[in-house]
């Protein structure tokens, strides 16, 4: 009886990445990296002895012919003719060259390990992808040795098992009981057998490759000298002898025998053209895509000895050649076989026996033998594959402890854990039966691993990284587009809705270790890529096309200790409107006298303190002899190109006392009691808040505290960083009441549109000047602005205020700032606010009669000899030469008192921030600690506040 293959037989997916791995060594483990040197093995290895042959173009052969020589040949030629089936492998193996380009060029790049495609895709762009393709991989060799396991159990049963139809002639051999529970049971033997070998030694399998090889070879030399040698006869067909609906439109029913009628020009004629018709084994009917499907099938297996190379010779010599060699040795073979097939055997025969090379052979059980040796090839190869990619995911903890069992290893070396693993999977998979699932899956796996591999030489290649230089040359980003579009659309011909979601669920991999795995030491290629990305738009941002419509923030924020300082960065972060934000910290030292840089140490902290408060900020920290120096270096130095701060924020310079916001929620029960003791455990708290311990003395101020040294921030050096930044032309905000603000709590009241953020746009401290227009007073409404656009800030209310004496057009001042603001696109209340009495203290010398300000209805006269008399007055006064805010004035603690009870009283409720005006320092700098103290009289119970000083223009009205 003529022996009956099913189409699902065909689909076997070849397994190709693992059979790479089917001779890996155990042991061989050890991570490579481009400069340290490799990882010893605790585990013996096996000298590194393999050529090119039998390294490389065997486990390649095996791999991409496995059962697909024998079973696919006539079903492609069958069913789309030899036009077709050669334009077909063509379209295949240039999907496939475009991949093996990328597979050599990253294999003689370095040393590859346990792995294979995992190992090259995880060291190149990252853990995230290489562990969510390595679970893919992992999947679908589990998968495909279940597939090669069922394919093997069926192709005996069919030769040897009782038919189900006792109708049908049977012969002397079947004896073997049949059914599914039968097949189950035949399959747990194949797999049991499979699983013997993988835990004795991938090094058995390794041996018994050649042997297959021959083999199988020897089983294609038989099939090639059969169509020369065996004359024409006529085969019959399988299931001949029962009837069925089934009709290939040759006749009222399906034929029972065809021909192989030798070499005939009549045979090759009938067999150019397509004829699609329904496969005889689903009934489904065939196309071009379900055809190519199929085929492709067989074309895989290119990374067989890539996976090799620790048991290579000369790994960067053997790979490319190797894989090379076997592509275009096996795209021969497919192609001469197609034509041989053409020429000699009826179009019935390919359509409606699949196995017709037994029937035609020169003895029939050998295309039998090379069936089942190179489908149980396949079924080790995957299950030893499987378990060395188990062993490699474990190793690198990218999943934690669920992993951890398979990183044991027998005294050989040999991963017996993860080979146990791998073969009760399999024996799940095995109950499903359903090959031709499985199958589809399978190939669409690999295929996105192949596409993988192709993205991440396109990366390496695009990133120009120096160290990516691999020995094989013959490709470029052009062929790596090439094949990650070409395994794409094989992906979405074999099966799209699989294809959708395997990419879905290798995303959902690549989410989750991304949120949970640790940072790794491989490498990330995402970061040179950005790298290279980034350094050519800095190059572009060109700050001579620079225009105020354009202008954002760009803010230098300096902190002492970020402990106390949690509020302030998170506020600041709010209102850099997708602008620069660099954090800058100053450690008093010098180089000289230390043995190394002690801020190298600190990065990792700062850059864990950014990740915990979500945040988007730079950290940049500075060596200095001075805080003052510190600043002036970070202000110079920040940034790169036309990214530059043009901000810099300080916190205030007062006696709050600091409150650590990094402390650990079961701490700050025992340590708010006491909050001057710095005594704690550093075991209890998180490892990313490796910063000094706040003293809590009210000497500690929340800009200018302790430095790493003992020395404190004075009150002189502070008003002159001040002065220096605006020498630099950058803008300043002085932030005050920040070090217990809760940005939440501050929003809480967001959803009942009970949030206010006022804005005093007049220079308070210059009562004489009422200008409310100024570059100053223009910077702090559009800070103010930016901040109402952020999403969290967007149910605040700006509140405007005016101070307006009597005499000047209260309507008129109005409606002129309501203009402004309607110009400017700023929605804001407007409140005017009477003063006088404010004023008037303001005009009263201390330990005077009381020099009154002119009157408003004064003179011009008058006007300009009481100008002429305070200027004289002046210039006799030395203390008062360059004193500020002009060198006409002299503010007293009474005034400056009482604008601030003005302030408060006027803000009712009370708001979320303040925006104020924030006056220049003083030219002559024995003022600098009267000026500060002014400004703490100023700001005094305000709550959170912002004192701000803008010297660039940040607004326009122009479209």
């Amino acid at each position: 009886m003529t022996e009956r293959t099913p189409l699902l037989h065909y689909r076997l997916s070849t397994s190709v990445n693992e059979s790479e791995m089917r001779a890996a060594p155990a042991g061989q483990t050890a991570e490579q990296h481009p400069v340290i040197p490799r990882r010893k093995s605790t585990h013996p290895r096996q000298p590194q002895k393999l050529s090119t042959f039998f390294g490389v173009v065997i486990p390649t052969l095996l791999s991409m012919f496995s059962v697909v020589v024998f079973l696919r040949i006539g079903f492609v030629v069958g069913q789309c003719g030899l036009y077709q089936a050669i334009a077909m492998f063509l379209v295949a193996y240039f999907i496939i060259s475009m991949t093996v380009l990328s597979v050599c060029a990253i294999s003689t790049n370095g040393a590859l390990d346990a792995g294979g495609a995992y190992y090259m895709i995880s060291r190149a762009l990252g853990p995230e992808f290489g562990g969510s393709i390595g679970i893919m991989f992992f999947l679908a060799n589990v998968c495909g040795s279940a597939l090669y396991v069922l394919g093997l159990v069926e192709a005996i049963v069919d030769t040897f098992g009782v038919p189900e139809d006792k109708t049908i002639v049977s012969s002397a051999y079947q004896v073997l009981p049949s059914g599914y529970w039968w097949s189950l049971l035949y399959a747990t033997a194949v797999a049991l057998l499979c699983l013997l070998v993988c835990l004795v030694g991938a090094h058995i399998y390794a041996k018994a490759t050649f042997i297959i090889f021959l083999v199988v070879m020897f089983v294609l030399g038989t099939i090639f000298i059969s169509f020369f040698a065996v004359r024409p006869r006529t085969i019959p067909l399988p299931g001949a002898a029962t009837p069925g609906p089934i009709a290939n439109g040759t006749g009222p029913g399906p034929p029972t025998i065809a021909n192989f009628t030798g070499f005939k020009l009549d045979t090759l004629l009938g067999n150019l053209l397509a004829e699609y018709t329904v496969d005889y084994t689903t009934g489904t009917m065939m196309t071009f895509a379900t055809v190519f499907a199929v085929m492709f099938n067989g074309c895989t297996g290119i990374m067989a000895g890539s996976n090799m190379s620790g048991d290579l010779k000369n790994p960067s010599y053997s790979i490319p050649r190797g894989t090379i060699t076997a592509v275009i040795f096996t795209f021969i073979i497919y192609n001469l076989l197609s034509l041989l097939v053409a020429c000699s055997c009826d179009r019935i025969l390919l359509q409606r026996d699949y196995s017709f090379l037994r029937d035609i052979n020169i003895w029939n059980p050998f295309v039998t033998i090379g069936v089942y040796s190179s489908t149980l090839s396949a079924a080790m190869s995957n299950l030893i594959g499987a378990s060395r990619i188990l062993y490699a995911l474990a190793r690198d903890d990218l999943f934690g402890k669920v992993l951890s069992p398979a990183k044991r290893t027998s005294h050989s070396g040999n991963p017996w854990v993860s080979v146990i693993i791998s073969w009760f999977l399999v024996q799940l998979v095995l109950f499903s039966g359903k090959l031709n699932t499985i199958a589809s899956i399978v190939t669409i796996f690999f295929l996105l691993v192949y596409a993988a591999v192709d993205l991440a030489c396109l990366a390496l290649e695009w990133a120009s990284a120096p160290n990516f230089r691999p020995t094989f040359r013959y490709f470029t980003w052009h062929t790596c587009v090439l094949g990650i579009v070409g395994c794409a659309i094989m992906m979405f011909l074999i099966n799209a809705i699989y294809a959708s979601a395997s990419i879905a669920f290798m995303l959902l991999l690549l989410l989750l270790i991304h949120y949970l795995s640790p940072t790794s030491s491989w490498g990330y290629i995402s970061q040179a890529l950005i790298f290279h990305q980034v350094r050519k738009y800095l190059l572009m941002l060109d700050v001579r096309k620079d225009h105020v419509k354009f202008w954002r923030p760009q803010i230098l924020l300096m902190v002492s200790n970020p402990r106390s300082s949690v509020g302030l960065v998170t506020f600041m972060n709010d209102i850099k409107k997708s602008g620069l934000y660099v954090l800058g910290h100053v450690q008093l030292g010098d180089l000289n006298t230390l043995p190394s840089d002690p801020l190298q140490s600190q990065y990792d902290s700062w850059l864990s303190l950014v990740d915990h408060l979500n945040i988007k900020a730079f950290v940049n920290l500075t060596l200095a002899n001075s805080v003052r120096h510190g600043v002036q270096h970070l202000l110079f130095i920040s940034g790169l190109g036309g990214m530059r701060p043009n901000t810099l924020v300080l916190g205030f310079y007062d006696a709050c006392v600091p409150e650590d916001k990094l402390i650990v929620p079961s701490l700050s029960t025992s340590r708010s009691t006491d909050p001057s003791n710095p005594s704690h455990d550093p075991e209890e708290e998180p490892p990313l808040f490796h910063f000094a311990p706040l003293r809590g003395s009210s000497e500690e101020k929340e800009f200018g505290g302790e430095f790493g040294d003992g020395k404190v921030l004075g009150p002189q050096e502070y008003v002159a960083v001040i002065a220096d930044a605006m020498k630099m032309l950058k803008n300043v905000v002085l932030a005050r009441y920040f070090n217990h603000f809760d940005r939440a709590q501050a929003l809480s009241f967001a959803g009942k549109g009970a949030v206010y953020v006022d804005v005093w746009p007049v220079n308070l401290m210059r009562p004489d000047s009422c200008s409310y227009v100024d570059t100053c007073s223009l910077f702090l409404l559009q800070l103010a602005c930016i901040l109402n656009m952020v999403r969290a800030w967007r149910k605040a209310r700006l509140r405007l205020f005016l101070c307006i004496e009597q005499g000047r057009s209260l309507r008129g001042t109005e409606e002129k700032l309501g203009q402004l603001l309607k110009e400017l696109r700023i929605k804001a209340n407007v409140y005017a606010v009477p003063w006088d009495e404010q004023v008037a203290l303001h005009w009263q010398r201390q330990g005077e009669s009381g020099r009154k300000r002119p009157p408003q209805d004064a003179s011009d006269a008058d006007k300009d000899e009481e100008k002429r008399r305070a200027q004289e007055e002046e210039e006799n006064d030395d203390d008062y030469v360059n004193s500020f805010p002009s060198n006409a004035t002299r503010l007293s603690d009474e005034y400056l008192s009482a604008v601030n009870r003005l302030i408060l009283e006027q803000t009712r409720p009370p708001p979320a921030v303040r925006f104020l005006y924030l006056p220049r320092p003083p030219a002559d700098t024995r003022r600098y600690t009267t000026y500060l103290r002014q400004l703490d009289l100023l700001t005094q119970d305000l709550g959170p506040t912002l004192l701000i000083h803008g010297v660039t223009p940040v607004i326009t009205t122009d479209l």
